[in-house]
């Protein structure tokens, strides 16, 4: 087992410092009754980390961001955000998804500037299109920069999309497996484009992910989830590589499969039936 900090969540948790999922818990009505998604999950998120979800599939992670992002309020408990209740989506949030969700008329830099209008209305108009530019350099863009969403490869949109929400300059970036689409050759260049930027500025994340090497080298903390129904976090894994780090510098360390197995042994442990 590698040399990591694992925290059993029945026990006492941090005090909150940042981001606070009080005691959350959600579930639906259905024809055959109640379904309860997630149940009882109270976690804090300090400043600046960057903190992985990883679960089974239909396990509620991205329920659990959608809460995050006042998309979906909890049934029970509160979520708060740098001591202010998250009540509904804000600005202090950005949220990139599994698809790139850009507006297929508008070019690259029209995208990013389409959010930058919406929520820094404050800055002067050559600030906003100083930060869209910037982004967009910055996620190797600025000479597609003027080209649609259809004039795009898949990694490429998804690219506008990270830095549409870069740009934004949120409190807390929200990821619902946003590389879950692509081929894993651009998968893995484009966790090498958000680590690159994510230790340029470190802003909080929250990413969701069933992929357990995705979640290693990019996170600080891995949240695993249990199977539902009523999923909880069960396991708070403090992941002990040193940054900045990559794919191929972890191959070549030992603790990096001893940790992967452990996780991999989370996701797969069958499911036990409450007493």
């Amino acid at each position: 087992m590698p040399d990591t900090t694992v925290h059993d969540l029945a026990g006492s948790l941090p005090n909150p410092k940042f981001l606070h999922l009080e005691q959350i818990s959600k579930g639906y009505h259905h024809k055959n009754g109640w379904n309860q998604i997630v149940g009882d999950i109270d976690i804090a998120i300090e400043e600046g980390q960057f903190v992985s979800l990883l679960g089974p599939s239909g396990c509620g992670k991205s329920t659990v961001l959608s809460m995050i992002a006042g998309l979906t309020e909890p049934d029970e408990g509160n979520i708060w955000l740098d001591r202010h209740p998250i009540t509904g989506p804000g600005h202090d949030r950005g949220v990139v998804f599994q698809q790139h969700v850009l507006l297929p008329w508008m070019t690259a830099r029209e995208n990013v500037l389409f959010g930058l209008d919406s929520a820094r209305r404050n800055l002067p108009r050559a600030q906003r299109e100083e930060l869209a530019d910037h982004y967009l350099e910055t996620v190797k863009l600025g000479h597609a920069k003027d080209r649609r969403p259809g004039e795009l490869s898949g990694g490429m949109q998804q690219r506008v999309g990270i830095a549409r929400a870069f740009a934004l300059q949120p409190k807390v970036l929200l990821l619902d497996e946003p590389f879950g689409a692509l081929d894993a050759l651009t998968r893995v260049d484009l966790q090498n484009e958000l680590l690159r930027l994510w230790e340029s500025e470190r802003r909080t994340v929250v990413m969701v992910t069933h992929d357990v090497d995705e979640a290693i080298v990019l996170s600080d903390r891995i949240l695993v989830l249990s199977h539902g129904p009523a999923a909880t976090v069960t396991q708070d894994i403090a992941v002990p590589f040193a940054r900045p780090r990559s794919q191929d510098e972890l191959n070549k360390d030992p603790r990096f499969y001893d940790l992967r197995a452990a996780l991999l042994a989370s996701l797969t442990a069958p499911t036990t039936d409450a007493a």
